[in-house]
């Protein structure tokens, strides 16, 4: 179920709630990736980057994403596969409940599961609660599970002059 959903307006995405809207396509973490997210973050922890020493000594044997990365991934998820038509803005709230229960080694491939929630009127829209859970191709724990949340505003137009 990975094609892109398309939510026109709040009113329908209201009739959402409580479903599962989306899973996204599958996302390569391969080793590029995670040394972008290094250098970006400053993060240089050998775990994430020295291939031989997590050949000798890691459980994993391999390099592994680090959390935040993966974490990171959702925006480009629910991008690829969720559009609300209609808000004039839409605004990341932040993310509650956070979890990484299992890690994600270099080369294998992720995709996120989204279901709404719920959705709480706030002025000018709505606040949407998101369950997200991001999945590792073949595994049986997921990488990630966060509550996401989301402001989606719609301002009336007013007429240009």
């Amino acid at each position: 179920m990975s094609a892109h959903r398309t939510i026109n307006g709040l009113a329908d995405l209201g009739t959402w709630v409580g479903k599962e809207i989306a899973v996204s396509d599958w996302l390569l973490v391969d080793q590029a990736r995670i040394q972008a997210f290094a250098d970006a973050t400053d993060d240089h922890q050998w775990i994430h980057l020295d291939i031989e020493r997590c050949r000798r000594e890691s459980p994993y044997r391999a390099p592994i994403a680090h959390g935040y990365l993966v974490l990171s991934m959702l925006p480009a998820m629910f991008e690829s596969s969720v559009r609300i038509d209609g808000l004039s803005m839409s605004i990341n709230y932040g993310l509650d409940r956070v979890r990484l229960p299992a890690p994600v080694i270099s080369g294998q491939r992720i995709r996120g599961r989204l279901v709404l929630e719920k959705l709480d009127p706030v002025a000018g829209g709505m606040q949407a609660h998101w369950a997200a859970t991001i999945e590792i191709e073949g595994g049986d724990k997921p990488a990630c599970v966060a509550q996401m949340l989301a402001r989606y505003i719609t301002l009336p137009t007013t007429p240009q002059d």
